[in-house]
């Protein structure tokens, strides 16, 4: 399936038609998610990139500080803002649960980048949040941390792995999930606040969306 296979999209937050020609209120965004599944597991990762130092760790337990410099540095040009709006204790409180897991790619001995399965809603997992540290981009270390990432998942024997991506990611990530076995289920359409114009994210960020 591909996401001209959709037949419409639903729209959270009633502020805007789902039409191109329609305006958006001043400080806002339109952000159109993609939501993924894969009900079976997927073949073999791909190998790590050869002539590079990599190790992947389960950061166990996280600490808030180390995971707020992995979420900021990752997700910052593609606008990830929910976690920085969290206090430190509710922050905690996902990251420190069991039934959480957050594994860390480091290379050269530098974070890389990471991957958090959300296993709270069993018998489903959730890929939460997945991807690298810009000095890392297009290398193969994303094939190679999703890959391994799904079969980490996949060991737990889930119903369904899920993961989700929009208009502000990475332009390979959607393409990079189809690849290895995602499928597109659904789309929705978020009109939300630009959080660089109330300081979670820094105002000179440019984003694709």
């Amino acid at each position: 399936m591909t996401i001209r296979d959709f037949t419409g999209v639903t729209v959270i937050g009633g502020e805007r038609a789902v039409r191109d020609d329609a305006p958006l209120p001043a400080g806002k965004l339109c952000m159109t998610i993609t939501y993924l599944e894969m009900s079976e597991a997927p073949g073999p990762a791909p190998p790590a990139p050869r002539g590079r130092k990599i190790a992947l760790m389960r950061a166990d337990p996280m600490t808030v500080s180390f995971y707020r410099y992995l979420y900021n540095t990752v997700g910052e040009p593609y606008l990830w803002y929910e976690r920085r709006a969290m206090a430190d204790e509710q922050l905690d409180a996902i990251i420190g649960d069991e039934n959480v897991e957050i594994y860390v790619l480091y290379v050269g001995g530098v974070p890389a980048g990471y991957a958090e399965l959300d296993r709270r809603k069993s018998p489903d997992i959730e890929l939460a949040y997945f991807g690298l540290v810009a000095d890392f981009l297009g290398q193969g270390l994303g094939r190679y941390l999703l890959g391994w990432a799904a079969e980490a998942a996949w060991r737990h024997q889930p119903r369904r792995l899920l993961v989700n991506t929009n208009n502000f990611d990475h332009p390979r990530a959607l393409p990079n999930y189809q690849k290895i076995g995602f499928v597109p289920v659904r789309q929705d359409v978020l009109v939300f606040d630009d959080p660089r114009l109330n300081g979670l994210i820094p105002s000179h960020i440019v984003v694709r969306g």
